[in-house]
């Protein structure tokens, strides 16, 4: 069986959402990777039910990579996740809305 992209990278940054809602992930993942350098791998740790829908969207509006769920982790869904160089910013309160350039 071929390894899934998220198991053939070893995390720079694993940011712990257990028993967060999507929204408060979201802002916790936005806060713990800004800085990151580009090409860097985030592993998320997320236990709400829509993580597996909202991070791919997330990563989709962004521009990060997506590399999908991570295999054989041990208490929790673990999601992974590239850092792209050229990543949109979202609002401060709001990780489901890009940043309008023009406000």
């Amino acid at each position: 069986m071929k390894p899934t992209a998220s198991e053939t990278h070893a995390p720079g940054i694993t940011v712990d959402g257990t028993g967060l809602l999507c929204v408060t992930l979201l802002l916790r993942l936005r806060n713990e990777i800004g800085g990151a350098a580009p090409g860097t791998v985030v592993h998320v740790v997320a236990t709400d039910p829509a993580a597996p829908l909202d991070l791919p969207a997330w990563c989709h509006m962004t521009g990060h990579h997506f590399l999908g769920p991570v295999a054989g982790a041990a208490d929790a869904p673990v999601y992974a996740l590239r850092i792209a160089a050229d990543a949109r910013p979202t609002r401060a309160g709001a990780p489901w809305h890009a940043v309008d350039p023009e406000h």
